[in-house]
């Protein structure tokens, strides 16, 4: 990097904190942190949500991927998530949407107190938290990657400036500033991905590869098959299965996208937005990843550091500062929607649990509460960031696929299910006897049984099993010991009537106070 680079560089925090100070002034109550006061627009909300569902990694991790396997980068990961948030875009998008518009709710495990009870409540928002805590501290690791390859700075210290910077803008602007510096991130994304596909299409035509030529290269053997390796059909299976939860919300940050928006059929429209975008857009990302085992040779054994070397070679300085800002761009659109989502959990559902005061707080205290939330996910998630490339998580992208995707299911499954007719006699104790049961079997698969495997039990069995033991057990429990109420009826009819027109955005009552509404609904 030159001075030119780090003009852009600075330049991009500098946009970032400024578009915080903005949206500042459209956050007066926790509605308008949490879930823009469902005044945000279809087209801004998928596009951010879109983005929230990317990050370094994709730059780092699956870049190894695509280096050392090729298509099935994207026919593994984009590809299941693009057909995921399409069929979640009629199944869950609109029910969500109306967990804010017709519940009051401002987090996306609030309901959960009055489907299931507040004990299911606290295991999911809990367990959601401190997962998330290492999902985003992969992400903070995995810019810092990056950055040290372009500057020479150590992990630590990219770790601090990337996690400050966050923090600055996403406190104080909440979900608006969250959204509208993923608009911005999306464009910067746009440009630095083109200049990279054309940049690549250029050395290759020095080289004088064409597109075609390419793929029968000694480099690229066997990187034209869509499923190599370990990620055969069976991990394609499980890996959409698991982002048909995930990316609809039940990694919560998605979600709070589908609750900003008006009424459930805008948040429909959110859906098919992003979906369209996660099937077309990485493949142009994708393509100079594709491509990497002929331009540079990676130091790393896993080829991690492949794109970076590539960029490092290919771009001029200018050009290569905008990629690296969207390098940045990716991890924190990712990160603050995080922390934003973490902030409505512990403020709406896990406070209020454990302190009577919390019950009562104002518009003002809530508010501030939710800033000072915010601040300490991002500290936590920075500290455990530090570690993650220690024995005990790996590497980067061990934690993303194997840590997250395995325990994202047992903690989705109710959550998501919950919101469906078909799921009503499933109750607390589906609930968490699915969720309990579901942490059990990722630690024995991915430990007890893996040690004593030859090899180890196979990536796609470790993240596929946690959520078919959830799933199976949440819908076998319901059957055996059906625990359907009135009370429970009357939440799971009020989110799935469409008549959208007749339920305006809310703002959230305080804590607690969706009860005595539900509890006058199921009276009349």
């Amino acid at each position: 990097m030159n001075s030119l680079d780090w003009v852009v560089l600075i330049a991009y925090f500098g946009v970032m904190v400024a578009i915080g100070v903005w949206s500042h002034k459209r956050v007066d109550n926790v509605s308008d942190f949490f879930t823009a006061g469902g005044k945000m627009p279809w087209w801004l909300s998928g596009i951010s949500h879109h983005m929230s569902g990317y990050s370094a990694v994709m730059f780092t991790g699956y870049a190894g991927i695509a280096y050392t396997y090729g298509v099935t980068s994207f026919v593994t990961w984009s590809f299941p998530i693009a057909l995921g948030i399409a069929i979640g875009a009629r199944l869950f998008a609109p029910r969500i949407n109306r967990l804010r518009s017709r519940l009051h709710v401002a987090s996306p495990l609030e309901y959960l107190k009055n489907r299931y009870n507040l004990g299911t409540q606290q295991a999911l928002a809990w367990s959601g938290m401190l997962l998330k805590i290492v999902d985003v501290a992969a992400k903070w690791a995995a810019i810092a990657t990056l950055l040290s390859v372009f500057t020479g700075v150590s992990l630590n210290q990219g770790i601090l400036i990337t996690g400050a910077i966050t923090a600055v803008y996403c406190t104080i602007g909440g979900l608006w500033a969250d959204a509208l510096t993923e608009l911005g991130q999306f464009i910067i994304q746009l440009l630095a991905g083109v200049s990279m596909f054309v940049a690549v299409v250029l050395k290759l035509s020095d080289k004088h590869i064409g597109f075609f030529d390419a793929w029968s290269r000694p480099e690229l053997q066997g990187h034209d098959k869509p499923l190599v390796g370990p990620y055969g059909t069976v991990f394609l299976l499980a890996f959409l299965f698991i982002k048909l939860f995930e990316y609809n919300g039940g990694m919560l940050n998605q979600a709070q996208r589908y609750m900003a928006t008006s009424s459930g059929r805008e948040a429909k429209r959110s859906a098919y937005l992003s979906a369209t975008l996660w099937l077309i857009w990485p493949v142009v990302l994708f393509f100079p990843m594709w491509m990497s085992p002929l331009l540079v040779q990676a130091q790393k054994p896993d080829g991690s550091d492949s794109y970076g070397l590539m960029t490092e070679q290919l771009l001029p300085h200018g050009l290569l500062g905008l990629v690296i800002v969207g390098f940045f761009s990716h991890t924190m659109a990712m990160c603050s929607s995080d922390a934003n989502a973490i902030a409505a959990v512990f403020t709406r559902d896990v406070a209020p649990a454990l302190s009577s005061k919390a019950r009562q707080w104002g518009p003002r205290t809530g508010l501030v509460a939710a800033r000072l939330t915010t601040v300490i996910f991002l500290a936590l998630s920075m500290a455990v960031a530090t570690q993650v490339n220690s024995p005990t998580f790996k590497d980067i992208i061990t934690v993303v696929i194997k840590w997250v995707a395995g325990l994202m299911g047992p903690i989705a499954i109710p959550m998501m299910l919950g919101l469906l007719r078909q799921f009503r006699r499933s109750g607390p104790t589906a609930a968490l006897t699915s969720w309990g049961m579901g942490l059990f079997a990722f630690w024995l698969v991915n430990y007890p049984i893996s040690w004593n495997i030859e090899g180890g039990v196979p990536l796609q069995y470790q993240v596929s099993i946690p959520l078919a033991v959830s799933l199976v057990l949440y819908i076998l429990i319901g059957y055996i010991k059906p625990e359907d109420t009135p009370e429970r009826d009357a939440i799971i009819a009020t989110i799935n009537s469409d008549d959208d027109g007749a339920a305006a955005a809310a703002v959230p009552m305080p804590a607690g106070a969706a009860d005595d509404v539900l509890g006058s609904r199921v009276k009349d």
